[in-house]
């Protein structure tokens, strides 16, 4: 009796009594969601990138909160924010989903191979579930606004990714990460583009991240953009990398005027913006391009 209630003190999620039905398949699956509380997360440093770190505990160990954000079919392989399985879907859509069900399970399986969708998830699994909705939302109209949720799914997998890699570092998770970084980059790049030609409305998204723990709205993606283009751009073709971060500079300036910090102008996003123009100063003369 001991042995079992200390595994339930120690417990670090539920699924909940309620269903979520999926809507390719129309089957029903449970929610697991991350217990709170009780040591569980104890909140770290905010990186460059945004993301929240957790320190370990004593009792629970690192935890990866973020992992329990996305929902997986185990029935079909369809994966998504759990906001998004209460949506309407068109029915071509959810039909193609359908027809690729073995082969979204069988592309996750070539970088996650032996994941499980059907006990309580460990990092490792989450990154795969964040693998299954990146290949889902591949597959979904404008109208569920994918390509900045790919941009969100890409980034937080190559942070997924770098922290296998740190626990298990004979995995090549490390270069898996850096496919996900450039991933990330062309998506949040493209989600300004299709903003500024209005063939998607990316700034619609309620919660645009890109971790849980805030959402930095569309400056966050306008900064992340910079940033990514900074840290993983490419750098084969010299000149086209120095007009990508004078572009990007320039949209970062505007950060700069947004005055006092506020809900949607959260301090932090300033500092790093502020950072971020200086280090791209060093690289980008104002009147160079």
């Amino acid at each position: 009796m001991a042995v079992i209630k200390e595994a339930k003190k120690l417990s670090l999620s539920y699924f909940s009594k309620d269903k979520i039905i999926c809507p390719v398949c129309k089957k029903a699956f449970s929610r697991e969601i991350m217990r709170s509380g009780n040591g569980r997360m104890i909140a770290g440093k905010l990186t460059d990138e945004l993301h929240r770190n957790f320190e370990p505990s004593a009792k629970y160990g690192r935890v990866f909160p973020m992992i329990y954000e996305i929902g997986a079919c185990p029935n079909c392989y369809t994966a998504m924010f759990w906001g998004d399985f209460k949506e309407k879907f068109q029915k071509e859509d959810t039909d193609l989903l359908f027809s690729k069900s073995r082969e979204r399970k069988e592309k996750a399986e070539t970088i996650f191979p032996y994941f499980s969708l059907k006990h309580e998830r460990t990092l490792y699994d989450g990154a795969a579930m964040y693998y299954l909705a990146l290949l889902t939302y591949d597959d979904l109209g404008v109208y569920m606004t994918p390509t900045l949720k790919k941009g969100i799914l890409s980034l937080r997998l190559a942070w997924l990714t770098h922290d296998m890699d740190l626990l298990c570092s004979d995995h090549n998770f490390d270069i898996v990460s850096k496919v996900f970084y450039s991933k990330a980059l062309y998506f949040y790049q493209q989600s300004l583009y299709c903003e500024t030609d209005k063939t998607e409305a990316s700034s619609s998204l309620g919660n645009m991240g890109p971790d849980i723990d805030k959402n930095y709205g569309w400056d966050g993606v306008v900064y992340l953009c910079g940033l990514l283009e900074y840290k993983y751009g490419q750098q084969d073709d010299m000149q086209l990398r120095m007009k990508k971060l004078s572009e990007s500079k320039t949209a970062i300036a505007r950060i700069f005027g947004l005055g006092k910090s506020s809900k949607s102008k959260p301090g932090p996003l300033l500092e790093h913006a502020r950072d971020l123009y200086d280090k791209i100063s060093k690289l980008v003369a104002d009147d160079e391009f």
